[in-house]
């Protein structure tokens, strides 16, 4: 049965071919194996070449087959430290690569240790499969040792589930579950499999990628020409449009079309946390993240605009702020290709059921020749004034080193890495200061995973062994998966870990500061905190730590330059606040942390787009000719 009602897409997620020493080891079938060998079978056929895991008792007859997989070449295998590592480590893999990722885990605490990042990836719609071993069919239910039940533990977080009853179902549960992780929007899937189902002997026919399908399940039709038609209206009369973008246009591969439609009609273009790296943010169209700690000049585009193009965004509460502030006075065209999201919080005047590249793509045919006929351009210079006047600012190089230094200086001596962060502060900084390529920004962003960032460097570098992955974290963040140090020094990822050490939790500091009184309770990260140096060199990683803002360029540029594991701590102000933010219950215009500008304030008008007529921003109908707005 299906453990989430997602509406499936269009998959992007392509299963490559079978290896030439793959192909090489074909033998006749049907053929006598276990069940385990029929996994490992079904995974290579899948195109599957990493896979991370922890093994225990209940999967032991799996981790039999996978050490005789790895001697034939079939694929690799990654030990992490903690359950938890593995998911995250998979799951980055998925988003850097746009393969489906893969970890394993044993039954009991194994299986419910890949909990948090199961979610983590329903949330941020990541394709995963997830693999766990299970206590012997006949002890199911009994309450024997290391038995939970994963598949109803983790039912409202993937998008479907499988407890394994029979081997010979091995080949085709493994091509659904592919099938259905990367098709659609895409997502984790979870297959459970009793101790017993790994050992029992069968006659195994293989089954092709994309051969079995499950019971009702459909691809998405193409984006309707009616809605794309539709769509186009709106953006051919729009005088101050803003094109949103969000990590569905990361998940399809719609970097080209997204840059393609913004410079046709000359939109501005914001994007999520998700949506990093679908736009280049040093285009002049673009104006940064929006949401919490957004820009300023993103939060009052959307504020002020009359037409909001959402490209595979969801209305996240951390970017809409108040939702009856956000976009007040603009008319909505929503593409997603999951239709639960279409009016799930905004009701939008153009729903577009699709694939983000789909429509982009509809949407480019249908208005080949078009330019924007200089529409936009007052809106743009209003959009470049509040890039002038509100900036994001590096604070002057005084006292301790400022953590947006750091998040600067990597920028500027790594631009083309891929990045993975922890959720913070540090995170948000490292949001608004660096400038990624697609799917070069790997954050968990809808579940805010603290101890993501480390195991997530992991899975990347794992795919990009000669790619540059640096890994920002905070000194609390860190230490919930720090373990995995240990996996660094064993398969020499040569990952940079850069921890910005201001002795908090900082992002809870700062709401402590902010909204509570400044009663820090359970904050403060000094008591204890260990020496991260060594800690880093007694796991056989290079330890190095910054506390001289003279030393940091030097310090970091040779840390970064090592041809290992790197764990950097640099020591930052202690109460720096992250700026600008949207305070709760707000609106996006309504930031903290900025300088006054009066004369730059928030239009508060409306026109009418049927009759042009001017009214006041509150106003639902023109007072004119009675059209809704």
């Amino acid at each position: 049965m299906l453990g989430q009602s997602r509406e499936p897409h269009v998959a992007v997620v392509t299963v490559t071919s079978v290896s030439p020493t793959a192909a090489a080891a074909e033998q006749s079938f049907p053929q006598r194996v276990n069940g385990g060998y029929a996994l490992m079978d079904a995974l290579r056929r899948h195109g599957v070449e990493h896979i991370f895991g922890y093994p225990g008792g209940a999967i032991l007859p799996i981790y039999d087959e996978l050490h005789k997989a790895e001697s034939r070449g079939w694929l690799k295998h990654t030990l992490v430290r903690h359950e938890q590592g593995g998911t995250h480590a998979a799951d980055a893999y998925a988003r850097a690569t746009g393969k489906v990722g893969v970890c394993f885990g044993t039954s009991g605490p194994g299986a419910t240790n890949l909990v948090t990042g199961i979610a983590t990836a329903h949330m941020d719609s990541v394709p995963m499969v997830v693999i766990t071993g299970q206590v012997p069919r006949a002890a199911i239910g009994t309450d024997a040792f290391q038995e939970t039940d994963i598949f109803g533990i983790t039912l409202p977080i993937v998008k479907h589930s499988w407890v394994v009853r029979d081997p010979r179902d091995i080949g085709r549960i493994v091509a659904e579950a592919f099938l259905i992780a990367a098709s659609g929007r895409p997502g984790p899937v979870l297959i459970d499999v009793p101790k017993d189902v790994g050992v029992e002997e069968f006659d195994y026919t293989p089954v092709e990628p994309g051969s079995a399908k499950p019971a009702g399940f459909q691809l998405p039709r193409p984006p309707q020409h009616q809605a794309i038609e539709d769509a186009l209206s709106l953006i051919r009369q729009a005088r101050r449009p803003l094109l949103y973008v969000g990590g569905g246009a990361i998940s399809c591969g719609a970097h080209e079309q997204v840059h393609q439609l913004a410079e046709r009609f000359r939109l501005p273009v914001t994007t999520t946390l998700m949506g990093k790296g679908a736009f280049d943010e040093q285009h002049p169209l673009a104006v940064g993240m929006l949401g919490m700690h957004g820009t300023a000049y993103a939060n009052f585009a959307v504020t002020e605009c009359d037409l909001l193009i959402a490209a595979g965004a969801r209305f996240d509460d951390r970017v809409t702020g108040r939702l009856d502030g956000f976009a007040p006075r603009a008319q909505v065209i929503h593409i997603d290709i999951d239709a639960a999201e279409l009016g799930k919080t905004r009701t939008p005047d153009v729903p577009v059921v699709s694939d983000v590249k789909l429509a982009l793509e509809a949407m480019l045919a249908a208005s080949a020749g078009e330019d924007s006929a200089g529409r936009t351009e007052a809106w743009l210079e209003r959009i470049d004034s509040w890039k002038q006047h509100y900036p994001l600012v590096v604070p002057a190089p005084e006292g301790e080193i400022a953590p947006q230094e750091v998040v600067a200086l990597l920028q500027e001596l790594a631009p083309k890495a891929y990045v993975t962060t922890d959720v913070g502060q540090h995170q948000m900084w490292a949001a608004q200061f660096l400038h990624t390529g697609p799917r070069r920004w790997i954050s968990s962003a809808g579940l805010g995973t603290m101890g993501f960032g480390m195991p997530a460097a992991m899975g990347v570098q794992t795919a990009f062994p000669d790619e540059q992955v640096i890994c920002v974290a905070g000194d609390a963040s860190i230490l919930m998966n720090i373990q995995e140090l240990g996996t660094l020094n064993q398969y020499n990822l040569p990952v940079k870990v850069v921890v910005l050490n201001n002795g908090w939790q900082g992002m809870v500091r700062q709401w402590q500061e902010s909204f509570y009184g400044e009663r820090y309770s359970a904050s403060e990260m000094t008591g204890g905190m260990p020496d991260f140096p060594m800690v880093a060199q007694g796991f056989g990683v290079k330890g190095v730590r910054i506390s001289e803002r003279s030393e940091l360029r030097q310090q970091l540029s040779e840390a970064l330059a090592h041809p290992g594991p790197a764990f950097i701590e640099v020591l930052v102000r202690r109460n720096e606040n992250c700026y600008p933010m949207v305070p709760p219950g707000a609106s996006n215009a309504q930031m903290v942390g900025l300088p006054s500008h009066p004369e730059l304030a928030i239009d508060t008008s409306r026109d009418c787009h049927s009759c042009g007529h001017t009214t006041g921003s509150s106003s639902l109908y023109c007072p004119n000719c009675g059209t809704k707005l």
